[in-house]
């Protein structure tokens, strides 16, 4: 459905670009849903977490890369972006939390941590809030993605 290319540089310069992009996205995906405003505003919170997670966590210099595509009532966001060893051995842990059994117990321990919140926050939110299934991938050229898919409208006609 879209498709768009920003330099990872550019798009970290400012915190606000996270939700720019994320309300843009959203109004675009969401004008054939049966309650397109309420669609396009969980879009927008769930995206935005996305979004958010690269903003903090992502290597250095090249393109960050987002795709939305929609199978029925499934919609899958990619990101995808430079991420050094480092980087993808953060994103595997924080999936490895959302994907466990004690995703929800670890979620309201960090939300409610008087600590700096680590990177898996946003995503376990996803996961435990948004019923979100997270995945991430590996390429050769030293990029990962970071896959959502949403069920955000149980039906849709």
């Amino acid at each position: 459905m879209i498709h768009l290319d920003l330099d990872i540089k550019d798009f970290c310069t400012d915190w606000t670009h996270c939700d720019l992009m994320s309300g843009y996205i959203a109004r675009m995906v969401s004008h054939n849903r049966l309650d397109s405003l309420l669609f396009s505003n969980l879009y927008s919170s769930a995206l935005n977490e996305l979004l958010e997670a690269v903003y903090r966590t992502h290597g250095s210099g090249g393109k960050l890369q987002c795709a939305v595509q929609r199978d029925g009532n499934v919609d899958r966001i990619e990101l995808t972006f430079p991420a050094d060893e480092q980087t993808y051995k953060i994103y595997e842990t924080a999936i490895a939390k959302v994907n466990g059994e004690d995703a929800e117990t670890l979620y309201l321990e960090a939300l409610f941590a008087d600590a700096e919140p680590d990177a898996s926050l946003g995503l376990l939110e996803l996961g435990v809030d948004y019923g979100a299934r997270l995945a991430i991938g590996r390429s050769e050229d030293g990029r990962m993605s970071l896959v959502a898919e949403l069920v955000l409208e149980d039906d849709t006609e």
